[in-house]
């Protein structure tokens, strides 16, 4: 299967793929392509080096032996543009398997979202956590603005003697019951 085309050109596309980069020496890299440049520079990961090598004639023979293809293996390698005389696909990109990454552990329990610090608590929540807001403000804090009264208290408490400001006294108008 061909690499899949991309808007940033073929080089782009080759991105992880296992290449095979012949330079002008003779020797090839077989690797998995990470990055390149404008001036073709490639580092390949996981690579191998193969070359082949002749044996030297003996003394007395007409024909030196067979060519030898001797491999090294290099790890990270960076390449030169200005050396490379070929690229090939030698292979597609790693398979990475996402879905053992998504998949929970069997178990008793239920998967609920960790959050930080002390856990949000809904409006007028049982517990030790809920409580009435203040009615004055700790010492150093400013109170609230003239005229402000806190959600859930239309007509004050005890000990709040100022009317509810406009608006909070009853319901919007389009949202009053139609007269009877």
């Amino acid at each position: 299967m061909p690499p899949p085309k991309s808007k940033g050109g073929k080089m782009l596309s080759l991105i992880n793929w296992r290449l095979k980069v012949t330079i002008n020496d003779g020797r090839a890299f077989v690797g998995q392509m990470l990055a390149f440049d404008r001036h073709m520079n490639l580092v390949l990961a996981e690579c191998e080096e193969f070359r082949r090598v002749r044996p030297k004639k003996k003394p007395g023979e007409t024909e030196a032996g067979p060519v030898q293809e001797m491999k090294r293996t290099l790890g990270l390698v960076i390449l030169r543009g200005e050396t490379v005389v070929s690229l090939s696909v030698e292979g597609p990109p790693p398979v990475t398997d996402e879905d053992k990454k998504n998949i929970l552990p069997f178990g008793p329990g239920r998967g609920v979202p960790a959050g930080r610090g002390m856990p949000m608590m809904p409006p007028g929540a049982p517990g030790g956590i809920a409580r009435p807001p203040m009615p004055f403000a700790p010492p150093g804090m400013p109170g609230p603005p003239p005229g402000f009264r806190p959600p859930g208290f239309p007509a004050g408490p005890p000990g709040m003697p100022f009317p509810p400001p406009p608006g909070f006294g009853a319901p919007p108008p389009g949202f009053q019951p139609p007269p009877q």
